[in-house]
Order: structure tokens, then sequence, then C-alpha cells
């Protein structure tokens, strides 16, 4: 068989996979009645194109809708076709939506066919010398085919180079359009020569040559002995016309206007949410598996066998609903005595600072649920147990510490329960956080995705029961009838969620104590974190919000004055006709759609040679702090706290950090004045300072204790600016010649390679040449020569594992460490040399934000609270005349919460506000 090339562009004529995918079987449905057999078919054979290639570029083409070009010449073209079956319709959409979250570019262009697109980029790519595999079943693209261009039929797994086509026709790719215009083709209507069928074509073709030879040389016809050979030549003649134009019908367009850069196609990165979502409305249970355990198809099998379920839909339940006095008593009764209790809420609001409870849900047992239902309130709703009472029996086993509970986020129940009054202990397990432990990446932590993975189940949606969009209702509207088997459900699922992963965190013990030593204790933590809120000063941002606008005017009309026209600054389109049209700037990179890209490192690179790029970089800038901060900010106050509550998120990075929503703590600038014109807009109350205390280059240190470098560990144990130390280093001076710039530069080596940064990436980071910035890391290596092998072994520890691990025992699972294709696997080492430290840093915080909480549990909230955890500080807001001593007892319980073999130094300083806290 032909050997194709290594990573050839892969074009897929995504039209002829849609009708074969709608011919064959299996012709699936899903619960809802609609056809998904062809969605599953043209995405089963591109995940096997993929997985068989592992390309980095590659494209689906589709036809267009209305007619073509060929239509114009030819009227009757494809005439005689039916229409599109409507089952068949209604997947168009559904497949162009899954091949995009795939992360693959998909083009159709009017006016000519999926073929003529393929040409197209057939004759660009062996213009530059590219090897092509055109991934169709459709013979007339075998004209296609040269030395760069290269066929496959994933159906029969038939590879046609220019040997293969003269193998399977009896002809060279030369003289396959001769072929098809003498023969004709009854389905697309074109009418060839009467009586010339594959063997007569055949006959003439190998015997004289082309049509133009066959015209030249009709005497000869005659001679060539096949069957109707001695009136052919008559037939030519009087046909000539209808031949001519069955070639130019037959020939598949070169020359399509197309984006001529080939980049274009470079596959992205999956969305996979999108992926998710849209595989969950096709009912494709088994590719939800797939995508939420990162792996392949092939160690789907190995998967299960170490967590995740097979898919069926075989919960076998039966829920009460809580309606009398003897009922609560009964299920009071159970709760008490269970080994352990599932327990949920059901609220107005997914804000923990707004919602009201409405019932709560409980199981005891798989299968044994109940609901307990308090404030539905629509339109005969039955009778419901008084709130007074459910709270009077229900107060104490919330309460009660031995009374072991598990939940799903349980962090946002303790904090509903909380502002009603109740409190919530005795918190043992929390499923959310036990798949996040067991594997951060293998899968969304939703009790749904949860649900689907680990127990092959799908649960009742909310959207199921309350609907969607502006006329979706609040829990307390649902009718009972509806709301209490999705609310005992909830319950079920969690009980039985933590049956199936408690087992497998606790055959690894490392895991456990992650999960039981920080993660568990945190989430009360967080709870009270966010429920403390922190003071915003309003009438400060709204300032702040006139001066950004102030300045965005002026930059628009700096811009206006630089382009020479007014145009829409945040208009994508606009702004590559004024830059790339217009201007004529270089095109450093391109859309998937082939426009040039106006991304942010594309105008940052563009912004060293030209003023305009530069004044969009800032007025971007600006317009995002403005929109997400100085506008919003006011608009989050809480109207009862008076304050700002932001929702922390345990399971959602890949290494174990924290993020933040509504605001986003994480992304507010601290490099730039506006940034840090926010934060002084974080205020302490009368009488009290805002206090921030930051571990010091932590990640450094962390390096320098995983790599046991000498030259590090000395820097650090010695007190030295490691930065400076490593200027001194790196570019071979006395420590007191280090200059500012030599320091700077050696900061960006410092954390570029924490990042896994490349030479390519440190110059353009200094703006400095490619060889200047390979020499400063070879510099750094050979004078560090304990990180470069710890760098090299990591790398090789990820490969053999799978995963990396942080000084604590969290894992990083990488499922591209062994990719074939480049750029994956570089991505996947880059974040294994940099999980370990990142890993490491956001344990040791939350460890410190566990030790400074139990001391905070011992003094009054009137003297400190906690506000704020944002990177690697934590914010507190104490009384002004116990800063000094408190600061101090900060510092100690966060050094103090890892031992290192460099100190780890915490630094803290305080002010009327987060911004003078620095």
């Amino acid at each position: 068989m032909s050997q194709i090339p290594e990573n050839p562009l892969i074009l897929v004529d995504g039209s002829s996979y849609l009708f074969r995918a709608y011919h064959a079987p299996p012709h699936l449905t899903n619960s809802k009645g609609e056809a998904t057999g062809a969605i599953y078919g043209v995405i089963n054979m591109l995940k096997s194109l993929l997985k068989q290639y592992q390309p980095s570029h590659m494209v689906v083409v589709f036809d267009a809708k209305g007619p073509t070009f060929r239509n114009d010449m030819y009227s009757e073209y494809k005439a005689h076709r039916p229409p599109m079956p409507d089952d068949l319709r209604t997947q168009i959409e559904p497949i162009h939506e899954i091949i995009k979250a795939m992360g693959l570019p998909l083009v159709s262009i009017s006016g000519v066919e999926a073929d003529d697109v393929i040409g197209t980029f057939s004759r660009i790519a062996t213009e530059q010398q590219r090897h092509v595999l055109i991934s169709t079943g459709d013979k007339d693209m075998a004209q296609l085919v040269n030395e760069h261009v290269t066929l496959i039929n994933t159906m029969t797994n038939t590879i046609l180079d220019p040997q293969g086509v003269v193998e399977k026709f009896g002809i060279g790719p030369e003289l396959i359009i001769d072929y098809l215009a003498l023969m004709g083709d009854k389905v697309d209507n074109i009418p060839g020569v009467p009586g010339v069928g594959e063997k007569t074509a055949l006959a003439m073709l190998q015997g004289l040559g082309s049509i133009d030879q066959l015209y030249e040389n009709l005497d000869k016809i005659a001679a060539l002995g096949f069957r109707g050979s001695k009136t052919m030549a008559k037939k030519l003649e009087e046909h000539k016309s209808q031949l001519e134009l069955s070639y130019e019908l037959a020939t598949i367009k070169l020359d399509c206007d197309v984006e001529q850069d080939l980049e274009q196609f470079k596959i992205a990165e999956m969305d996979k949410d999108r992926l998710i979502e849209l595989y969950g409305q096709c009912e494709f249970k088994r590719w939800l598996a797939e995508l939420l355990d990162g792996k392949s198809q092939a160690a789907i099998t190995e998967v299960e066998a170490q967590g995740s379920a097979p898919l069926v839909d075989d919960i076998e339940a039966s829920y009460e609903t809580i309606l009398t006095e003897a009922q609560l008593s009964a299920w009071a009764d159970k709760l008490r005595s269970a080994e352990l209790v599932a327990f949920d809420t059901e609220t107005t609001s997914l804000d923990y600072m707004q919602a009201e409870l409405v019932g709560m849900s409980f199981a005891v047992a798989p299968g044994e649920a109940a609901y307990l239902p308090i404030a539905h309130d629509y339109v005969g709703a039955p009778e419901q147990l008084s709130k007074e009472l459910v709270f009077s029996v229900m107060a104490p086993i919330l309460a009660d510490d031995s009374i072991k509970k598990v939940g799903q986020n349980l962090k946002y129940d303790q904090s509903v329960l909380a502002r009603a009054g109740l409190a919530l202990n005795g918190i043992a397990f929390d499923t959310m956080l036990e798949s996040y432990v067991f594997n951060s990446v293998a899968t969304r932590h939703d009790m749904d995705s949860l649900a689907l993975k680990y127990l092959g189940h799908k649960n009742i949606s909310f959207e199921d029961i309350a609907g969607k969009g502006k006329k979706q209702l609040t829990f307390n509207q649902i009718e009972l009838e509806k709301a209490a088997p999705y609310a005992a459900e909830d319950a079920d699922i969690t009980l039985r969620l933590h049956q199936h992963l408690w087992p497998l965190l606790t055959k690894e013990q490392t895991l456990q104590t992650v999960f039981n030593d920080i993660e568990l204790p945190l989430l009360s933590v967080l709870s009270r974190i966010e429920r403390t809120g922190v003071h915003i000063d309003c009438e400060m941002l709204a300032q702040q919000s006139l001066e950004i606008e102030k300045r965005l005017q002026e930059l628009e009309q700096e811009a206006f004055a630089l382009a020479g026209e007014e145009f829409n600054l945040s208009s994508t389109k606009q702004l590559q006709g004024i830059l790339f049209e217009k201007q004529g700037l270089p095109v450093i990179k391109k859309t998937p759609k082939g426009a040039p890209s106006t991304a942010e490192d594309v105008l940052q690179e563009l912004a060293h040679d030209y003023p305009l790029p530069k004044l969009i970089i800032e007025h971007r800038g600006l317009a995002k702090l403005k929109s997400t901060y100085t506008d919003k900010l006011p608009k989050l106050i809480n109207p009862e706290t008076g304050r700002v509550h932001t929702s922390y998120h345990q399971a959602v990075t890949a290494t174990g950090r924290l993020s933040s929503s509504d605001p986003n703590l994480q992304n507010i600038p601290i490099r730039n004045e506006a940034g840090r014109k926010i934060r002084q807009a974080f205020v302490a109350d009368k009488g009290k300072q805002i206090v921030a205390a930051d571990y010091s280059q932590i990640e450094l240190r962390i390096m320098a204790h995983l790599s046991q470098d000498k030259g590090l560990l000395n820097a650090f144990a010695e007190g030295k600016d490691v930065h400076k130390a490593t200027a001194a280093e790196v570019f071979s001076v006395p420590l007191e010649e280090v200059t500012s710039d030599m320091r700077r530069k050696a900061k960006a080596v410092n954390f570029g390679l924490i990042y896994g940064m490349s030479a390519f990436g440190l110059s353009r980071q200094l703006d400095i040449p490619r060889h200047e910035a390979q020499h400063y890391m070879d510099k750094y290596f050979e004078r560090f020569p304990g990180v470069l092998e710890y760098m090299e072994r990591t790398r090789a520890e990820a490969a053999e594992q799978g995963y990396v691990e942080t000084l604590f025992g969290r894992r990083l699972y990488l499922p591209d460490i062994k990719a074939r294709n480049g750029a994956r696997r570089k991505a996947a080492e880059r974040a294994a040399i940099n999980a370990p430290m990142q890993g490491t840093a956001a344990d040791i915080i939350k460890k410190a934000m566990i030790n400074v909480d139990k001391w905070l549990q011992t003094c009054s909230s009137e003297d400190i609270q906690l506000l704020m955890q944002v990177h690697d500080e934590l914010v507190f807001e104490i009384k002004t005349e116990k800063v000094d001593e408190f600061s101090e007892q900060i510092c100690r319980l966060m050094s103090g919460a890892a031992s290192l073999d460099v100190p780890l130094l915490v630094e803290a300083d305080s002010g009327d506000n987060w911004d003078q806290a620095h």
C-alpha cells in the first residue's frame, strides 16, 4: 500500500462524507426522534482520520447552498437529482457546529462545489511542494492526484497516488477528466458521448491518448478493435460540442477565490464545553464518555475499568415527597441513624447571597431519597410544612458534626443555609471535589457530567422542568410533581457518585490526603470568605469610569488621525480593512476563514513597528477594564450587606489554583496604572486597614526546592535578590554591577523557564533576536544545571506516567504528552514543567488559608476578617490598632504552611485600600 507522507495537509470532502454517512447504517435517532445517523457517520469518519494521521492542519469542505457556475454553463447539470431529504437537511447544521467545536476549520464557498475548493487548495499546496491527503469517496477527485497529492477513501481504506490511479483506472491522473467526459455521468447529468462506457473510454484513451489526440487521430480509432470502434469516429464528430461541454463540467476548478495561506487550516483546540453540549443533544453517550475522560476511543475500555461506568441508564429509584409531620419525623430518624447522608438544597437563585431556600433533598441509600419542599408558591401548590417546623426538626441534624454529610458543591449549600440562619456541619465528602482531586482534567465536575461519566446516567435537567430563557421558572414556581423527582434525584445521584468515586481516591494515599487535608477543609473557609465580602468605593469607580471614557475618546481621535478616517475600533472587520488593506501592514496570522487576524498577540507584534496597533491595544485594555470592573463592580454590590461577594471556584483550573467570578479578582491588572486604580476602590471600613500578605517569588522558590539546584538554593538561602543573582550569572558580572536592564532580562528568563518558555517565546517577550534569547537560556542552564536536569527529568516522568505531581501529591494528567502532533505534545511538556510549581504554590496557599482560618475562629470578626485570595496573596481587613500584631501572626502562619529547602518568605503591608497595601 502506498505510504502517506508524515503530517500532510488533509482536505476532507465533507459533502462526500455527508451522503455516504446518510445512506450507511446505523440510522440513528435521539430520544426526541431527531435523525442523528449522518451526524454520527461524518464525525466518526473525521475522528478516525484524526486518530490515524494526527495532522496539524486539516480542513473540511462542504458544498454551499444554491447553484454553481456549472448550472450557468449547463442548466441540466444535476437536474435529475432529487431534493435533499428533510431528515438529512436537519443534520447539516449540527454537523457543522460539531466540526467547528472539534477545532477543525470548515470552508464552504458559494458558486462552486466542494471539489473545486479542494482542487484549488491542492493546487496551492502543490505549488508550495506541500503534501496533501484528500479524503473522499468521489472518483472524480483522481484528476487531482500528483506527486504531492494523494487520495484516500476511508470507507475502503484505498489510497491513490499516481501509480495507484493507474492501477485502479488503467490510466494516469492526467487522463481522468477525459475519461469522465467521454463516459458522462448519469447522476450528475453530464451527457458524455452516447454509447461510450468505461471499457470503450479506456480503450480509446489507452490506445491513442487524450480527447485532443483522439480528434487528431479519428482515422485510427477503428483499428483499436473495441466493440463499436468502426462507428466511434463519426460519433465523436457528431457530439464534439457535447463532449467539450462534458469535459468542462467534469473539470475540477483550480482557481477558486480562496485565501492562499494554508496556515489558516491549523487545527485549533477543541471547545470541550460546546462538544459536550452538542454530543448531549445528539445523545452520543459513548463519545461523551470519551470526551469527558480526555482519552482516545482505544483506551476507553481500560478507562472504564479504572473508574468510568458503562453508559447504560439503569438507575432504579423510589423517591418520596415529604408533606406531613409523620413523614418528616420518619425521615429525621433515618437521617440520624444513616451512616452517610447525601444532602442538597433547592433555591431561587445561583447567587448564594440572594438565594432563598425552597426545599431540601436527602438520600440515605442508593434509590432511597426524598424531597422536603418548604416554599413552592405557585397557584394551586399543595400545602407544605411550615418553615418554622422544618427548621426546628432539621437545624439540629444539619448542625450535628456526628451526622456525616456528602454533597455536590456543598460550599454553595453551606452559604445558602447560613443566610437562612442554619449551620451545616459534618461535611465529610463532596463529590465535585472528589472528582476534581481524582483527575482535574478528565471531565467537568458538575453533577450532570459526573453522572454521565461515572454512572452512565443522564440526569433530569433543570431546563426540562423549568423551561429556557426569559420564561424560565425559578424553583419555587415549579410544580411539585416535577420538582420533587428532580430534587430527590440530585441527592440520590450524589450518594451514588460518592460510592463510585471514593474507592478510586482511596487507592492512592496521596490523593486521599490532598482531599482530606486541603480541598475539603477549604470548602468552609471559602464559604466564610465569600459571605464576608469586601467594601467598594462606588464614587471612586464612577470617577475612574469617566477618566477611562475620556481616554478612550482621546485614543479614538488619535486612531482616526492615524487611519485617515473614522472607524469602529471594536469592529474586527473594519480594523482588518484599515490595518491590512489601507495601511498595508504585514499579515502575521490568519483566522480559520482566511481573514487577517487582529488577535492580541498579533497586535502586540505589530505594535513594535507601527503606532496604530499600539493604540488599539491600549483602547481594548481600557474598554475591558471599564466594562468588567469600573462600570460593573458597583452593580455587584449586595443591597443587604453593602459589599461585593465574589464566587471562588475550587474545581475549575487544571493545576489546583482557585479562580473567581462576579467579580473575577484574579484578572484585575496590577502592572498598569488603570488596574492599580481599580484596586484603590477596594477599601477598608472606618477604623480599619486593608492588609495584603503576599508570598515572595513562591514559584521560583518551589523551583529551587524541586530542582535542588545549588545556585538557586544558595541565592534564596542567602536572601539575595534572585533576579539580580541570576543576571550576575547569566551576564557574567559581579552582583553589584548588574544593571536594571540585566535584571529585567534575567527575571524574564526565570519566569519564562517556570512556564516552559522557548527561546522564541523569550525573544518575543524581550524584543530581542532569537539567537540572543537562546544565548541567555544556554548561559542560564550552564550556571544552573539542576534546573535543566529537573526539566528533563519531569518531561521523561510525565511521558512515562501520563501525569505529574505537586509536592503534596496533587496530580495533573497530561493526555497529550505522547501526542504525535508536535504542537500538542510540546504544550503538554510545558504544562508538565509548570504544573508541579504552580500546583504546589496553589496547595501551599490553600493550606495557609486553612491555618489562618483556624486562628481567625479564635478572634473577633470586629478585629479581623479574611476578605480575598488572589494569586499568591491573602487580603484582610484589620482594626487599625491590631494591624502590626495580626500582620506578624499572618506572616508566621503563611510561611509555616509548608517546609521547603529554601525560606518561604511572606511580605505584608497595609493601607486604606488594596492598592496601598502593596
